[in-house]
C-alpha cells in the first residue's frame, strides 16, 4: 500500500468516526429527552428517533456494515418525514423547518461519509455522493427559503375591487393621540402613494436629548402632535419642545424634571384652544384670545403632575393649578412619591376638561386609587372624579376626601365621544392582579372593562366588562376607537371597537354598551384553582369578529431552532398545566396563552376609513407562569420596590396565599419562543364583511437571535410587535413597532412591503404623518428611541419626506 492509499484510508476512517460520535451524540440526547418526553405522555418520534441513531453510530464503526448503516439512515429520514408530515399542525415552512433539518443534515453526512469509503463499490459511492449533494442542494435552498416570508394569511376578499366611501371631513391638524377625536389615526392624504414611497428620504432630525442611561431612563412611546406649523413631542420624562414642522428646529424646550422608577414613558401631551372651545361662552373665548395660554399643551408627568405649557413659548400657565403644576398624587393613597402611581397616558382634552387615568402597581392590598379625574384645562380645577367606591358620582370629589384604595385603574388612553358626550375608560384591575380571592363585586365588576361615563360630571353610563374576573393580567390595554360598524341586519351602528390582550376585538354599541357584532359566554376551565379563588365559569368570546393570534396551543405547535430545543418545548409544554385560554393560575406551572404580553397592546389600531378596513399588529409570547405561596417564596429574593423582570424571578403579589407569581417566557435554551412563528403580524380586517383581509409577519431576526444575540439576518420571522400603525388615504400603512430597526410602508389592500428606512434603533411609537399647511409638503415622521429590553437608545425624531422635484 503506498502512502497516498494509507492516506485516504484513515482519511476515510476518520469521517466513519466522525460521524459515529456525531450520530452517537444526537441519538443519546434524543434518547434522553424523548424518555421524559414519553413518560409524560408526549410523542414516542424522539425516543425511537434516538435510538435509531445510537445503532447507527455503531453500524457505522463497524466498517463492514456501511451499506447496513447507509439504510438505517435513511430508513430514519424516511420515517421522520413521514411522522413531521403527520405531526405539523401545518404543512408550511416553520413547523416543518426543525422537524427535518437537523435528520436531512445527518443524513446528508452519512450519504457523504460513505461516499468516502474505498472498500465500497464505486456504483454505491457514486450514488451516495450524488444523494449528499442533493441533499446538501436541499439544505441550501432550505436556508435560503429563511429569508423569504412565511406564516402569512390571505383572506376571501383580496384583490377585490374596493369603492371607496365618502369619508367625512378630516382636520389637518394632529391634535389627538389616534390623530382624530375617534382614535382612527387615518391621514386624509395622497401626496405619499405606493407608487412614490419608495423615493422617501430623510429631510430632517431632531435630537431630544433625552436621558438614555441609568434607572428610570423609560423607553420613548411619543407620537408627537402637530398643529399647524408646529410639532410638539415629548421626553420618557416629560421634557417636551415644539419643533418646527418643515426643518426640525427646536422653536421651545421646558424640563419639568420628572422622575419616577417604573413604567417611565409619555405617549404624547394634550392641546387646547380656548378660542376655538365650543363647550365655552363666546364671551370666555373672546377674553381669552390675546392671553398668554389660550393656545396650550397638557402633560400628564411620570412623576404624577400635571402641568399647562404656552404652546408659542413653552412658560408655564401661571393661572394653571399651583403655578402651572396640580398634584395628582392628592388623596390618592400611598403612592411613595408616584413610584405605586403615575399617569401611562397623556390627558385626553373633552371641551375645556381633560381627562386623566394613571398606571397602579399590583402588588398589595392597600395599593393607590385607580381613580379616573377631570381637570378644567384653564385653572387645573378638579371638576369630576371616577371612583370604583363611588360609581355613580352621587357625592361629589371633595378636595379632603381619600379616593377608594385599589381599584381597577386606567393606564390606557380614553377616547372622548363628542356627540354623546361621553368618555370611554379601558380599565384594568384592582390589585393584586393574578389572585382574586377577596375581590368584592365592585371590583369584578369594573375591572377589565370598557366604561363609559358622562364627560361633564363623570357618572356612569354603562359598563362592558370584556373578561371576567380577571386574574391573568388581561387589563384592557389600548385606546377605545370611535367607527360606525354594520350589524347583522345591515344596519350602521355608533361604534366602539376594543382590542384585548386575548386578541378578541370587540364592537361595542358606544351608545348603550350592548355588543354590535355575535359575542358567545362560552365555558372556560375553573380547575384547578388557586387556593380560596372563585374564577368565573364562562368569559366572553368574539366570535363575530377575526381572533388574532389565539390558535390554542399543543404538543405539536412547539417550536425550535431545531430538533433539539423542539423536544425541549415539548417537554416544557406537557409538563405544565394547560387548558387553553383562561388556564386557571395555581402552584403548578401553568401556561397563559394569549399572555399578558399580548396579543394586542397598547398601540392601538388604525382604521382605513374611506375602505373600512381595520389594521392591527400584534405579538405573540406564551408565558409559563406560577403562583408560589408565603412559604415556597422564601426561596426567592422578594422586594416590593422594584417589580423585577422576567425569566427566573419572582413578580410580587402579595395576596391570600401567595407571595408573588413567578414568571418565566415559555422558550428554548436558545431563548427563542416555543410557539411556531410568526411571533408578531400585522393584520387587516373588513369591517363590512368582519372577514380577515390579510395577514403578514412583521419584523425580521435582523436585531434579536437565538440567547439574545444580534443575527444580522434579515429572516422576515415575524418579531413580537409593540405601538400601532397608521394608514393613509393614498392605501399605505405605516408601522416601526418591529423588534428590527425600521420604518416600513405596506400596501393597505394586501400587506405587501412596500418600503423601509433603516433607523439608528429600535421605535415603538406609532407613526406621525401630516402635511405642512406651509410648504405642502406631506412628511412621515416616527420617534425614534429603542424598542423594549433592547441594549440600543436613541434620542431621535426623525422626519421622511419625498424629494423636491427640480
Amino acid at each position: 500500500m503506498n502512502i497516498t492509499s494509507t492516506h485516504r484510508s484513515w482519511a476515510a476512517s476518520g469521517s466513519l468516526i466522525a460521524f459515529a460520535l456525531i450520530s452517537l451524540a444526537v441519538g443519546l440526547a434524543l434518547l434522553f429527552g424523548g424518555f421524559k418526553l414519553m413518560r409524560l405522555g408526549g410523542s414516542l418520534y424522539y425516543f425511537l428517533a434516538g435510538a435509531g441513531y445510537v445503532v447507527l453510530a455503531a453500524l457505522f464503526l463497524l466498517r463492514n456494515r456501511a451499506a447496513w448503516a447507509l439504510s438505517l439512515s435513511l430508513l430514519i429520514f424516511i420515517a421522520t418525514v413521514g411522522w413531521a408530515l403527520y405531526d405539523a399542525p401545518a404543512l408550511a415552512f416553520w413547523p416543518l423547518l426543525p422537524r427535518l433539518m437537523v435528520p436531512a443534515i445527518l443524513l446528508m453526512l452519512s450519504l457523504l461519509t460513505v461516499a468516502t469509503q474505498p472498500d465500497m463499490p464505486s456504483t454505491a459511492r457514486r450514488a451516495s455522493a450524488g444523494g449528499g449533494v442533493a441533499l446538501l442542494a436541499g439544505v441550501v435552498v432550505a436556508v435560503v427559503a429563511m429569508f423569504s416570508p412565511h406564516g402569512g394569511i390571505e383572506g376571501p376578499g383580496l384583490g377585490k375591487p374596493r369603492v371607496a366611501s365618502i369619508v367625512p371631513p378630516q382636520p389637518d391638524d394632529w391634535q389627538f393621540y389616534g390623530r382624530n377625536i375617534n382614535g382612527t389615526r387615518y391621514i386624509p392624504y395622497t401626496q405619499i402613494t405606493p407608487q412614490n414611497v419608495a423615493n422617501l428620504k430623510v429631510a430632517w432630525v431632531y435630537h431630544t436629548g433625552r436621558r438614555t442611561k441609568g434607572p428610570g431612563a423609560g423607553v420613548d412611546e411619543n407620537t408627537p402632535m402637530q398643529v399647524g406649523t408646529t410639532l410638539y413631542t415629548c421626553t420618557p420624562e416629560n421634557v417636551v419642545a415644539a419643533i418646527d414642522a418643515d426643518s426640525g428646529k427646536e422653536i421651545w424646550r421646558f424640563d419639568p424634571h420628572a422622575h419616577t422608577q417604573e413604567h417611565v414613558s409619555c405617549r404624547g401631551v394634550g392641546y387646547h384652544d380656548i378660542t376655538a372651545d365650543e363647550s365655552l361662552t363666546i364671551e370666555d373665548r373672546q377674553a381669552a384670545a390675546d392671553q398668554p395660554c389660550a393656545q396650550r399643551i397638557l402633560v400628564s408627568a411620570v412623576d404624577a403632575r400635571l402641568f399647562a405649557l404656552d404652546a408659542h413659548t413653552g412658560a408655564l400657565c401661571p393661572g394653571f393649578g399651583n403655578n402651572g403644576f396640580v398634584d395628582l398624587m392628592q388623596n390618592m393613597g400611598p403612592t411613595e412619591n408616584s413610584k405605586r402611581y403615575h399617569p401611562t397616558a397623556l390627558p385626553v382634552v373633552m371641551g375645556h376638561l381633560a381627562v386623566i387615568g394613571g398606571w397602579v402597581r399590583d402588588i398589595v392590598h392597600g395599593e393607590p386609587s385607580g381613580v379616573v379625574r377631570a381637570y378644567d384645562v384653564r385653572t387645573g380645577a378638579l371638576a369630576w372624579a371616577w371612583d370604583v367606591g363611588n360609581p355613580d358620582n352621587a357625592v361629589p370629589p371633595d378636595a379632603n376626601t381619600p379616593f377608594t384604595l385599589e381599584t381597577p385603574n386606567v393606564w390606557a388612553i380614553p377616547t372622548y365621544d363628542k356627540a354623546l358626550n361621553q368618555v370611554y375608560l379601558p380599565t384594568g384591575n384592582g390589585p393584586p392582579d393574578y389572585w382574586g380571592g377577596d375581590r368584592d363585586e365592585v371590583k369584578n365588576r369594573f375591572g377589565a372593562a370598557v366604561v363609559a361615563v358622562d364627560a361633564t360630571t363623570g357618572k356612569t353610563k354603562w359598563v362592558r366588562q370584556l373578561i371576567h374576573h380577571d386574574v391573568w393580567d388581561f387589563d384592557l390595554p389600548s385606546q377605545p376607537v370611535l367607527y360606525d360598524v354594520t350589524n347583522e341586519k345591515g344596519e350602521k351602528v355608533p361604534s366602539l371597537i376594543q382590542t384585548t390582550k386575548t386578541g378578541h376585538i370587540f364592537v361595542i354599541d358606544r351608545r348603550n354598551g350592548e355588543f354590535v357584532t355575535p359575542v358567545e359566554e362560552r365555558a372556560v376551565p375553573t380547575t384547578p384553582a388557586a387556593q380560596g379563588e372563585h374564577l368565573s365559569p364562562t368569559q366572553p368570546f368574539s366570535v363575530g369578529m377575526p381572533t388574532i393570534g389565539a390558535d390554542p396551543l399543543s404538543e405539536q405547535a412547539m417550536w425550535g431552532v431545531s430538533t433539539f430545543d423542539q423536544l425541549y418545548c415539548r417537554i416544557m409544554f406537557k409538563n405544565s398545566v394547560y387548558e387553553g385560554p383562561f388556564t386557571p393560575p395555581g402552584e403548578k406551572p401553568y401556561i397563559e396563552w394569549p399572555s399578558l404580553l399580548g396579543g394586542m397592546n397598547w398601540g392601538g389600531i388604525s382604521i382605513d376609513e374611506a375602505n373600512d378596513i381595520l389594521f392591527v399588529n400584534d405579538m405573540r409570547m406564551p408565558l409559563r407562569m406560577m403562583l408560589v405561596n408565603h412559604e415556597d417564596a422564601k426561596h426567592y429574593k422578594i422586594s416590593t420596590d422594584e417589580v423585577p423582570g422576567f425569566m427566573g424571578t419572582l413578580r410580587p403579589q402579595i395576596a391570600g396565599p401567595y407571595s408573588g407569581v413567578r414568571i418565566d417566557i415559555l422558550q428554548s435554551p436558545l431563548q427563542v419562543p416555543c410557539n411556531t412563528p410568526p411571533f408578531g403580524t400585522m393584520s387587516a380586517i373588513d369591517l363590512r364583511t368582519k372577514k380577515l383581509l390579510w395577514q403578514v409577519p412583521m419584523g425580521t431576526a435582523e436585531q434579536l437571535g437565538p440567547m439574545g444575540i444580534k443575527s444580522h439576518l434579515p429572516m422576515p420571522m415575524g418579531m413580537p410587535t409593540l405601538g400601532g400603525p397608521t394608514s393613509t388615504a393614498s392605501g399605505l400603512l405605516f408601522f416601526a413597532g418591529t423588534q428590527d430597526y425600521y420604518l416600513r410602508a405596506l400596501d393597505s389592500m394586501n400587506g405587501k412591503e412596500l418600503w423601509k428606512a433603516p433607523l439608528p434603533a429600535g421605535a415603538v411609537a406609532a407613526p406621525l404623518v401630516y402635511k405642512s399647511p406651509k410648504t405642502g409638503k406631506e412628511y412621515v415622521v416616527i420617534s425614534v428611541g429603542g424598542a423594549s429590553h433592547s441594549p440600543d437608545v436613541a434620542d431621535d425624531v426623525i422626519a421622511f419626506d419625498l424629494p423636491t422635484k427640480e
